[in-house]
């Protein structure tokens, strides 16, 4: 992998701040550093229907396949594009297939190889409106994580279509709902679609789980000032959405090492975890409640 090393080694307190259960991780594999939760292989699995888990250790990226081309969620931190590259042709795709990339909110860790991705592929980026300046300028204009001097840009990419919520996005029979989950970044969203296998349908949310990053200021900030209002708005409306299967940005937010090892058989049950989703909202609820306090 080819990486940008001031990002990946000041990436470390972004971890600490966007991952749950990253201190659970570090206590139970001493071995990783956060560098290598992002950067290391995970096997890609069919996780229901015609959606594949196609991302890094812990840095999701989600394939969907279909008759008239693929689309691709998230792509990892600069340098994931050969890892992805490599999962999409084991599971017997073609990388080039990929028409449609969306991410669910513009941070590095998320969408540090569009540019990358898009240029091989072609395929059309599609982003929540109010993340596409952050998109153009590679994280220079990140409310919380941007500056010229800032450790988290990357490679600057060019939208191809504004999204915004309730949006639909459509590619060969599969119907993908935008949500706006603003907060952790002003257009983070979270995508709401059904797929289907020879069993039954199931209906999937992919959650942006809105954590609050430490250079985040509540209730407002300069560059942000409805941030507080945004996470408010988010996290009353999470608590709502139906599902069967959740999965979100990052493999420690939706516990995969513990609903799937290595080599385990196609179980679309596996991700069943209504429980787990309702906890670990109201978890970043009681966390946006006190910082929220004067």
């Amino acid at each position: 992998m080819r990486f940008i090393k001031r990002s990946l080694s000041a990436c470390l307190c972004v971890a600490l701040c966007c991952l749950p259960c990253v201190s659970i991780f570090a206590q139970e594999a001493p071995h990783l550093d956060y560098d290598t939760l992002w950067t290391n292989d995970r096997e890609p699995f069919r996780i229901a229907g015609n959606l594949y888990y196609v991302g890094t250790f812990d840095l999701a990226c989600y394939l969907s396949t279909t008759p008239k081309g693929h689309i691709l969620i998230n792509t990892g931190v600069p340098g994931s594009d050969t890892m992805i590259r490599q999962h999409i042709e084991a599971l017997g795709f073609k990388f080039t297939d990929i028409r449609i990339l969306l991410a669910t909110h513009a941070h590095i860790d998320h969408v540090g190889d569009m540019a990358a991705i898009k240029k091989t592929t072609g395929a059309r980026l599609m982003i929540e409106e109010e993340d596409v300046p952050v998109l153009a300028d590679g994280g220079l204009s990140d409310f919380a994580l941007g500056g010229k001097n800032s450790p988290f840009l990357f490679p600057p990419v060019k939208v191809d279509r504004v999204l915004h919520d309730k949006d639909i996005v459509k590619l060969g029979g599969m119907e993908i709902e935008v949500l706006h989950h603003p907060g952790h970044t002003k257009g983070a969203c979270s995508f709401l679609f059904t797929v289907k296998d020879e069993k039954r349908s199931y209906r999937v949310l992919i959650a942006n789980m809105p954590s609050i990053i430490s250079e985040t200021k509540l209730p407002s900030m300069p560059t942000y000032p409805g941030v507080g209002k945004d996470y408010g708005y988010t996290l009353s409306v999470m608590p709502k959405l139906q599902f069967d299967i959740w999965l979100s940005s990052h493999a420690s937010q939706f516990d995969l090492d513990s609903k799937r090892r290595p080599g385990a058989p196609y179980n679309p049950e596996a991700f069943f975890d209504r429980a787990g989703y309702d906890s670990s909202i109201k978890t970043l609820h009681e966390k946006y409640l006190k910082k929220m306090q004067p």
